[in-house]
């Protein structure tokens, strides 16, 4: 018997997305056995098909809301998506199939793709998270194809998982935002000894965050929540790849002062920022073989220097923090 998924989504409010991308993607579904959970901050005469609004008032955040969700959720299986995503015509099929595996495997996974209706500022946004330099510790696999592969951490923008699963492990935890999402899987994958399974098939495209404002402070939250995570959980968050961004940016700045000391600093000062520089010129390159499109390039170069610059910094903040705000 096919199972039920629930797609919950928490949003502010309900807006253009939702109305003309994202409800519209999923009632195209090839697999038919799912219903649509939204949960606003307030209530509203809207209606869609196959689709339940739960007003969220008081005003909560994300992860309460995608609590509430499950919690009124029919589904065996819950599906969150972000309020500006929508997905492939084949993604419940696919994730499905991939559940059908095995009762080991606790949660399903896909990329999340820059929409080519995205304006240049928004792409530029997308190659510093798809791209190799870019993405740094993340990983490309969130933002662009990628083989299957078995994760432990990943983001609820396209994060499928079976909801006995979800409660034996209490859900999300909403001290955290961003970032509730890592918790989640780390729980699923350490407590439980179960499997995430990242496959390219289970497809979703998603809105990109403007350069430079909106990026940027999209970017530090990430930055602060995954500096403390390192503290708090390093199995996941205590790795090379989030750390590299922090050498970066501390190597930029105490480097360039130690330049002047010695000869010695001056030479592997220089050294590794030609070796970055030459990092960023290749991939600027693979960009422009991509898009044709030189003022997308010129875009990309500051946006992943400023990102790695920025993210660096407030890694370090994040990880002496005692404690995150809600």
């Amino acid at each position: 018997m096919s199972p039920k998924i629930s797609i919950i989504i928490p949003v502010k409010e309900i807006n253009d997305y939702l109305r003309r991308e994202t409800i519209l993607a999923i009632l195209k579904q090839t697999y038919k056995e799912f219903e649509i959970i939204i949960l606003p901050d307030k209530k509203t005469k809207e209606k869609f098909p196959k689709t339940r609004i739960i007003s969220t008032f008081p005003k909560t955040g994300p992860a309460d809301k995608r609590d509430l969700g499950a919690k009124k959720a029919k589904g065996e299986i819950l599906a969150f998506l972000d309020d500006d995503s929508y997905p492939d015509k084949n993604w419940l099929k696919n994730a499905v199939r991939i559940f059908g595996e095995s009762e080991e495997i606790t949660g399903v996974c896909g990329p999340a793709l820059t929409p080519p209706e995205n304006n240049l500022r928004q792409k530029a946004s997308g190659y510093v998270w798809s791209t190799w330099l870019g993405s740094g510790g993340a990983g490309t696999y969130r933002c662009a194809i990628s083989s299957r592969q078995e994760v432990d951490d990943y983001p609820t923008v396209n994060f499928l998982v079976r909801k006995k699963d979800f409660w034996k492990v209490g859900g999300f935890d909403s001290h955290f935002w961003p970032g509730e999402d890592t918790k989640l899987c780390l729980d699923l994958t350490r407590k439980l000894k179960k499997k995430i399974i990242y496959d390219p098939r289970v497809l979703v495209y998603h809105h990109r965050r403007e350069v430079f404002g909106p990026h940027l402070k999209q970017i530090s939250r990430y930055a602060i929540h995954r500096g403390h995570f390192a503290r708090i959980l390093p199995e996941t968050s205590l790795r090379i790849g989030y750390l590299i961004p922090t050498l970066f940016a501390l190597g930029l700045i105490f480097g360039f002062f130690l330049s002047f000391i010695h000869p010695l600093f001056q030479f592997i000062y220089l050294f590794v920022l030609g070796v970055y520089l030459i990092a960023l010129l290749v991939t600027v390159v693979q960009v422009y073989l991509k898009e044709k499109n030189f003022k997308l390039v010129i875009l990309v170069i500051p946006s992943i220097f400023i990102t790695h610059f920025v993210y660096g910094v407030l890694f370090i903040q994040g990880f002496l923090s005692p404690k995150l705000k809600r």
